[in-house]
């Protein structure tokens, strides 16, 4: 008798193992560019949050489910998105990450005005403070303000820019002329200010007006295909100056495509995400970019700032998650993140009291240059862009 309960006890572990193992995941949507123009982007951070995954397995998912990431494909278009997004809200899902584009963020967050939380991987998406819409990343006017001061503490003090006529572009456009209203750059001049249509083959006209202006540094504001038929018209012109251009294009795919006509000096702002930026980091920083690049270990990804986007937003929503249960609704995630304060991420350590709806800000802004010769992105300043000594 003793022997039967024994069995029937044994038999009945066994099968409630068998079912924790096989718990149903706990689905977390995600809206990416996996294909169009933005493929580039969107692909990137498919990866980093496939990577998340499997790093997640690791632990016990959130009320005891696996976490899986559900990606959606919007085809780099804006009509595509709320069409997802619309299908998303009908759910009922507390939560949706993406899209990777400002363009694209910008045509959904109106259909979540009142949820599911929406977390953008674009910078430069801004939502109102007290939305269900977050923004990743360090804001584009903050990258900017770096960027300037890295230039003006250089001495170089004359500056062109060439902007996209696309969603991002109309954003970096409207940023550098609201930052260089500011007092602190009244040194800069703005030599040259001119526009292309990300569709263009070629930049040349543009880029000949700048070469014209004799400027002593010159900001490129784009991404993908577009940002590398400025850089052709750069090289094709004879223009050796520093460039600078956006995070958004800080990825190995496009140093290693764009490698034969990328400017000499490139300079790129960012957060924190490099291993070494900064030297200081608090421990949960530091441990947070160790997972980060433990989970890419022994794959053939390297971590850029691509991956950057995705990541961050993914461990903080699942650190909500987690904290609030599965059951969580759209309010709860988002009062959650609305005063989260001293959050660990790659960029950054989180403050979303000090900065609403996006967590770090300038003082989380490193400038890097591309060296050629390591392959890789190379710190050269400060914190909020001050030149290293």
């Amino acid at each position: 008798m003793k022997s039967g309960k024994l069995s029937w006890l044994a038999t009945t572990m066994l099968a409630c193992s068998s079912l924790a193992f096989a718990a149903e995941p706990f689905n977390i949507d995600v809206v990416l560019p996996l294909t169009g123009p933005a493929a580039f982007l969107g692909k990137a951070e498919q990866v980093a949050l496939q990577r998340a995954e499997a790093s997640l397995a690791k632990t016990d998912g959130i009320g005891g489910r696996p976490i899986k990431f559900v990606l959606h494909d919007d085809q780099s278009s804006p009509q595509v998105a709320v069409q997802l997004a619309s299908q998303i809200v009908a759910s009922k899902a507390p939560v949706v990450l993406g899209s990777a584009v400002v363009a694209m963020c910008n045509a959904m967050a109106p259909l979540m005005r009142k949820g599911p939380v929406l977390y953008c991987f674009s910078p430069g998406f801004y939502p109102a403070e007290g939305a269900f819409a977050f923004s990743s990343s360090v804001a584009t006017r903050d990258l900017i303000s770096a960027q300037l001061r890295y230039f003006q503490m250089k001495g170089w003090k004359k500056v062109a820019v060439i902007t996209s006529t696309d969603a991002s572009g109309q954003d970096a456009a409207k940023n550098i002329k609201e930052v260089l209203a500011n007092p602190e750059y009244k040194d800069i001049e703005l030599v040259s200010n001119v526009t292309f249509n990300p569709t263009d083959v070629s930049a040349s006209s543009q880029i000949q007006r700048i070469k014209g202006a004799k400027p002593q540094a010159l900001i490129a504001w784009s991404t993908g295909s577009a940002v590398g038929t400025v850089f052709k018209a750069i090289a094709e012109a004879g223009l050796a100056i520093p460039v600078a251009t956006t995070d958004g294009n800080m990825t190995y795919a496009q140093m290693t495509q764009y490698g034969d006509f990328l400017p000499k000096e490139l300079y790129i702002p960012s957060p924190e995400w490099l291993p070494n930026a900064p030297k200081d980091a608090p421990q949960a920083q530091i441990e947070a970019k160790n997972a980060f690049y433990a989970a890419f270990a022994g794959s053939a990804e390297k971590p850029d700032a691509a991956s950057s986007f995705a990541w961050d937003p993914a461990m903080l929503v699942v650190s909500a998650l987690r904290k609030l249960g599965p059951n969580a609704t759209a309010q709860q995630i988002r009062d959650y993140l609305a005063n989260l304060q001293g959050f660990g991420g790659i960029n950054g350590v989180y403050d979303f009291k000090k900065t609403p709806q996006r967590g770090v800000n300038d003082s989380s802004v490193y400038v890097t240059r591309w060296d050629a010769s390591q392959k890789t992105w190379v710190v050269v300043s400060q914190s909020r862009g001050v030149p290293l000594q």
